[in-house]
């Protein structure tokens, strides 16, 4: 794979496909501007050299057509200003006036097409749509890793059309982090899932039962394990179509000899949005009418003891409804244990977006190893490292 940072960009118009799919409020104003950052290197990385860049993108998940909500054009302020230049923007990403507007661009210019995602041609992997978006461009970089888990059009049928295509900034820092989990992780290895679904996590877990000592699990993956044990699980969220492949990955676990920790007490209520009537009850003993939505103080001092003597520490999903105050501690305990673990020399990696965004409203951000911008594709590369995405790059 083809790194840019040997590459010169002078006279080249790159076509970049990054991933600005960042929350916005109901002003249309960017929320949290992590994906739009970590992407400017790259970005800056042309413009320096004396090239222009072409930056394709896709928002949230419209209906076919065109809605404002999911317009790129919110972010050309936010651009224009961080880039110290002006953003120019057109209505499409394919057509006329796109090729048009791509072939004026100067060295040094910035130009952002229309989200991708407006055509149903990007999801399903159009060559037609694919071929039209390589026309914009001399050179393709790659560096929308939180989007590396979807085989869409700009993914990889666009590139094919490139002798030059190249790995951004952060996707280079994605995988090399990602890599330190599957290559070369010291022990003890602990790995922290969480989260509502646990469908998107089983391949992982299988992946990584060679390599983890330690196992910990909360959320829906847990009560869905507690479930295949046998625990009564009151109105708690369970994945009943994973109950045998989850009874199988229990047994893996203690072949393997690692330590499986599910929580042993819980915090329940009988809504997630519940302020005032919550209680603490056995994990395997939650009465009928009520809901698991957090780990109990038992299980919290048990986690935080297993992630502190840890050399190497992989964490997504948060461990209940930590978006209320009476249903975070155990998210809040876990982010605390692992900035500890990390100033002590451990390895931390964090993915997800629930997880990141737990780091960072607990005051964490800037307190483990690497904070990942991809959920579903750091999960994604972690179970295949084979990507479709990845291997278009070579």
């Amino acid at each position: 794979m083809r790194r840019i940072q040997t590459y010169d960009f002078k006279h080249k118009r790159a076509l970049i496909r990054v991933d600005f799919n960042v929350p916005l409020d109901a002003h249309y104003h960017v929320i949290d501007s992590t994906k739009i950052d970590r992407t400017l290197p790259t970005i800056r990385k042309v413009l320096n050299d004396g090239g222009s860049t072409v930056i394709i993108s896709h928002l949230g998940r419209p209906q076919p057509g065109y809605q404002i909500r999911f317009s790129l054009q919110h972010l050309v302020t936010y651009l224009s200003d961080n880039l110290n230049t002006p953003v120019i923007f057109v209505q499409d990403c394919i057509g006329p006036e796109a090729r048009k507007k791509a072939e004026q661009l100067r060295p040094g210019e910035v130009l952002l097409l229309e989200n991708l995602r407006f055509h149903l041609a990007e999801e399903a992997a159009d060559r037609k749509f694919g071929e039209a978006l390589a026309t914009l461009g001399d050179v393709y970089i790659q560096d929308a890793f939180a989007a590396a888990h979807r085989a869409h059009a700009s993914m990889i049928i666009t590139p094919q059309y490139y002798a030059d295509r190249l790995a951004g900034f952060l996707l280079q820092e994605e995988l090399s982090n990602a890599d330190k989990i599957l290559l070369t992780a010291n022990k003890p290895f602990t790995a922290i899932i969480g989260g509502a679904k646990i469908s998107d996590k089983v391949q992982v877990i299988e992946r990584l039962m060679d390599k983890i000592d330690n196992l910990l699990l909360g959320g829906g993956v847990a009560n869905t394990f507690q479930q295949a044990l046998g625990g009564q699980l009151g109105n708690s969220l369970v994945a009943k179509s994973q109950i045998a492949l989850v009874s199988q990955l229990f047994k893996q676990a203690q072949y393997r000899n690692i330590n499986l920790v599910l929580p042993t007490d819980v915090v329940i209520a009988t809504s997630k949005d519940e302020q005032t009537h919550t209680a603490i009850v056995p994990s395997k003993a939650i009465p009928a009418g009520w809901i698991a939505l957090d780990i109990g103080p038992v299980s919290r001092k048990a986690f935080t003891k297993t992630i502190q003597m840890s050399h190497t520490i992989l964490w997504s999903g948060p461990l209940g409804s930590y978006e209320n105050q009476y249903f975070q501690k155990g998210t809040q305990a876990i982010a605390e244990a692992i900035a500890k673990a990390t100033q002590q020399g451990a390895f931390s990696l964090i993915g997800g977006g629930d997880s990141t965004a737990a780091v960072q409203s607990f005051g964490y951000s800037n307190q483990g190893s690497y904070i990942s911008t991809g959920g579903g594709a750091l999960l994604a590369y972690l179970a295949t490292p084979n990507l479709p995405v990845i291997q278009a790059l070579y």
